[in-house]
C-alpha cells in the first residue's frame, strides 16, 4: 500500500475518534499498524483501544512494544490502562521510580533519556511530565497514601500550571491549608499569555482575604477580554458570564455568610447550566442554611435520577432531611454519600452535624475526626470538634482544637469568634475581648446580621470588665444589625442598670419584654429597676427637704 493511502487511513481513524465511532477506529488503526509497524501508528491503535474501553488489550499492545519504557507517551497510556483496571501498584511500577519532596519538586534519575515521540501536531500541549505526576498522585490517593498524593499533585501543577485537574484535586479534597495554597500559587510560572489563569486560580483557592481584595480579583477577571477583531469593540468578549467564575463568586458569598446573595447567584447560574456540579453543591448548602426545603427536595430528586452513583446526589437527599429536622434519615443519606465517595468533604461534615443536632456527641466527634484526618487542609472538622467539647464544658480541650483550626486557616473569622466564646466561658474576659475584636477585624465590612452575636458577645465581655460605655456602644451596633434581638435589649438594659441609669434600663427591659413577654430575667430585673428608680426618687426628696 502506498504512503498516501496509509495517510488517508490515518485520517479515517482520527475522524472515527472525533465522531466517537471507536469500533471503526480500532478496525482501521489495526490495519494501519499492521501495514507500517510504525511506533506512532501502534500508539494510535492503542489510543483507539483505550477510548473503546478495551483496556486490557490496549495495555498488552503497549507492553509488547519495545519502545514502551523509552517513550513517555507509551508508558503514560499503559499506566492509564492500569488505572482504569484499578491495578494501582502496577500503575506506579509502569510510571517508574521517582522521588518528590514536600514542596512538589521531583527528583527523577531514570527518565533522563526518555523520549516523547509526537504529538499530532498540536500548537499547545500540557507537559507529559505533569500528566505523569498527576497520575502518580491519583494512584497514591487510591492507595490511601494521601501525603504522597498531595506531593505529586503539587508536582503536577508545578510542572505545568495548565494541569488544572491536579489543582482541582488539591482544592476540592482540602489537601492544603490556605497558606500552603497561596504559597503554591505564588511558586507557579505562568507565561505572559496565561496571566489571566493566575488570577483565575487565585479565585479558586480559599477566599479569606479582605472583601476589597477578593472583589478586585473577581473584577479583574470579569474585565479580562478577548477580541477576534481588535479594531471593533463589538467583537470583545469577557469572562464576566463564565460559569466557573460565577460559581467561585457564589462560593465566596457563602463563605462570607451572605446566603441569600449566594442562593440568588447560584439559581441564576443553574438556569444557565443545570448540571454544573460545583455550583450545585454551593446551591445545596445555601438552600440548607436558608431552610428552603422545597428547593432541596426538587434538587435531590433530579440529582438522584440523573446521577445515582454520585455522592453529591445522596448528599442532597441528606440536606433535605437535615433541613426538615429528620436527622436519622439525613444521617443515613450522608453515610451513603461517604460510602460512594470517601473523599467528599461535605458529606462527612453533614454526617457529623446530623449527630450533633441530636446531642450525640461521640458519633459526631467520630465523623469530624475522620474528616480531619482525610482533609488536613480543611479547618471545619477541627472547629466542630472544638464546638462539641465546648458543648460538654470541656473548655480547655475546646480551646486547643480552636487553636489548631486557627493554624490551618488563620483568616477565618468564625475561628476567632469561637476562641472568644470559650475564653468568655473560662472567665478570661480580656482575652475574649481580643478574640472578638480580631473576629470583627477579619470580617468584610459592612457587617451582616450573621455577625450580630459576635458584637453582642463583645459587649458582654466589656460589661464583665465593667467597661460600660464600650459595652453600650457595641450593644447599639448589634441593635443596628438586628432590631429584634431579646438578648441585645436585655444586655443594654442590664448595663444601664449597672450604671444606675434606671430610666434607660427600664426602657430597654420593656423593649425586651415586648419581644419576649415571658423572659424571666427581664421580668425580674425590670421589677428591681422600678424599685431602684422609686427609691432614688424618694431619697432625692429627702435630700431636697
Amino acid at each position: 500500500m502506498r504512503e498516501e493511502e496509509v495517510e488517508k487511513l490515518r485520517g479515517v481513524v482520527r475522524d472515527c475518534v472525533s465522531k466517537h465511532l471507536y469500533s471503526s477506529a480500532i478496525f482501521f488503526a489495526d490495519k494501519v499498524a499492521a501495514f507500517t509497524s510504525d511506533p506512532a501508528d501502534v500508539y494510535m491503535q492503542a489510543q483507539a483501544l483505550f477510548l473503546g474501553r478495551h483496556y486490557r488489550r490496549a495495555f498488552h499492545l503497549l507492553n509488547a512494544s519495545k519502545i514502551v519504557l523509552r517513550d513517555l507517551r507509551f508508558r503514560y497510556l499503559a499506566a492509564k490502562c492500569l488505572e482504569e483496571l484499578n491495578e494501582w501498584d502496577q500503575c506506579l511500577l509502569m510510571l517508574g521510580d521517582a522521588k518528590v519532596d514536600e514542596h512538589g519538586n521531583v527528583y527523577d534519575t531514570k527518565d533522563t533519556n526518555a523520549m516523547y515521540l509526537d504529538k499530532d501536531g498540536e500548537d499547545r500541549e500540557i507537559n507529559i511530565s505533569s500528566a505523569i505526576c498527576f497520575l502518580r498522585g491519583k494512584a497514591y490517593e487510591a492507595l490511601e497514601n494521601r501525603s504522597l498524593a498531595r506531593q505529586w499533585y503539587k508536582a503536577a501543577v508545578k510542572a505545568d500550571p495548565l494541569c488544572y485537574e491536579a489543582l482541582e484535586c488539591l482544592i476540592n479534597n482540602h489537601m492544603l491549608t490556605s497558606e500552603e495554597e497561596a504559597s503554591l500559587l505564588s511558586s507557579l510560572h505562568f507565561g505572559p499569555e496565561d496571566e489571566w489563569l493566575s488570577s483565575f486560580y487565585s479565585c479558586l483557592i480559599k477566599k479569606y482575604d479582605k472583601e476589597n481584595v477578593v472583589e478586585a480579583k473577581f473584577k479583574e477577571l470579569e474585565n479580562e477580554s478577548y477580541s477576534s477583531n481588535p479594531s471593533e469593540q463589538s467583537f470583545m468578549r469577557t469572562l464576566k458570564n463564565d460559569t466557573d467564575l460565577m460559581a467561585c463568586k457564589a462560593e465566596y458569598y457563602h463563605q462570607c455568610g451572605e446566603y441569600q446573595k449566594c442562593f440568588e447567584l447560584t439559581s441564576i447560574l443553574l438556569e444557565k447550566d443545570p448540571f454544573h456540579m460545583k455550583c450545585t453543591l454551593v446551591h445545596l448548602t445555601a438552600a440548607t442554611e436558608l431552610g428552603h426545603s422545597n428547593e432541596l427536595y426538587l434538587m435531590a430528586c433530579n440529582l438522584v435520577k440523573d446521577y445515582p452513583q454520585k455522592a453529591l446526589s445522596w448528599f442532597a437527599v441528606g440536606c433535605y432531611y437535615y433541613c426538615i429536622k429528620k436527622y436519622d434519615q439525613s444521617r443515613r443519606y450522608f453515610s451513603k454519600a461517604t460510602n460512594l465517595d470517601g473523599t467528599f468533604p461535605p458529606a462527612w461534615i453533614g454526617y457529623g452535624n446530623a449527630f450533633a443536632a441530636q446531642d450525640e456527641g461521640d458519633q459526631a466527634m467520630s465523623a469530624y475526626r475522620t474528616a480531619a484526618r482525610l482533609f488536613p487542609g480543611c479547618h471545619l472538622p477541627t472547629l466542630y470538634i472544638g464546638m462539641e467539647y465546648m458543648r460538654t464544658h470541656s473548655f480547655k480541650l475546646a480551646e486547643q482544637f480552636f487553636m489548631q483550626a486557627k493554624t490551618i486557616c488563620p483568616s477565618d473569622p468564625l475561628v476567632y469568634n469561637e476562641l472568644g466564646v470559650v475564653s468568655y466561658h473560662m472567665k478570661e474576659y480580656n482575652k475574649a475581648v481580643r478574640w472578638f475584636e480580631k473576629t470583627l477585624a477579619h470580617i468584610s465590612s459592612p457587617l451582616s446580621e450573621m455577625w450580630e452575636p459576635t458584637v453582642v458577645n463583645l459587649a458582654h465581655s466589656y460589661r464583665k470588665l465593667k467597661m460600660y460605655n464600650e459595652a453600650i456602644l457595641n450593644y447599639e451596633k448589634a441593635l443596628a444589625l438586628s432590631t429584634r434581638s431579646v438578648c441585645t435589649h436585655a444586655g443594654i438594659a442590664y448595663t444601664y442598670h449597672l450604671q444606675d441609669n434606671f430610666t434607660a434600663a427600664i426602657t430597654y427591659y420593656h423593649k425586651a419584654l415586648r419581644l419576649k413577654p415571658d423572659d424571666q430575667f427581664c421580668t425580674e430585673m425590670l421589677s428591681l429597676a422600678l424599685i431602684d428608680e422609686c427609691r432614688r426618687g424618694v431619697d432625692s426628696k429627702f435630700e431636697y427637704r
